[in-house]
């Protein structure tokens, strides 16, 4: 599945088009998102060690959030350019933060010249109790600091009002539940 990320009307980003794309196969859950156009007009998080790290989101990051169609609980993954990554799980709304049982099997973020970005990770979600086996409903959404420190929030689609990635209105796109045993 792919998807077109747009900025929230009221927090433009810099000159650049996010584009992403969303594949299931059983508990995993790929991710692919590729920015294009003035990269250089972005603040890039320096690299770092790769591994789980909090507080991701308060720089340029990627994100992603799945929840089961039938349920409150979900699972937020923070995907930085630097490197580090980070999955919580959720309750309901914006409750019972904790960090998920989830792991970030494969992760690779790369410049691909002076107007491209591509960032992919594999997500291994079979261990967050509530998603095995359930249909997903899917957001797709990245924090873009631009190089003066303006921040802009992208997401397949927007609630009204303020930027909010956990509103289930950015939980826009569906993945169906693995077949067979």
């Amino acid at each position: 599945m792919r998807a077109t990320l747009r900025p929230h009307v009221s927090y433009p980003g810099p000159s650049v088009a996010i584009e992403a794309e969303a594949a299931r196969s059983g508990d995993r859950l790929s991710l692919t998102y590729r920015v294009k156009g003035d990269v250089a007009g972005v603040r890039w998080p320096a690299p770092a060690e790769p591994g789980r790290a909090d507080e991701l989101w308060r720089h340029t990051c990627f994100e992603a959030f799945v929840a089961p169609v039938e349920d409150e609980v979900y699972c937020e993954i923070n995907l930085s350019p630097s490197g580090q990554w980070a999955t919580y799980r959720f309750t309901g709304y914006r409750l019972g933060m904790a960090p998920a049982a989830a792991e970030v099997a494969a992760f690779s973020p790369q410049l691909k010249g002076p107007d491209e970005l591509v960032l992919a990770a594999e997500v291994d979600l079979g261990q967050v109790a509530g998603l095995s086996r359930a249909p997903w409903r899917l957001g797709i959404t990245a924090m873009i600091e631009a190089a003066n420190g303006r921040v802009s929030y992208w997401s397949v689609g927007h609630p009204p009002g303020k930027p909010d990635f956990h509103h289930r209105d950015c939980l826009a796109l569906e993945l169906p539940a693995p077949q067979g045993p």
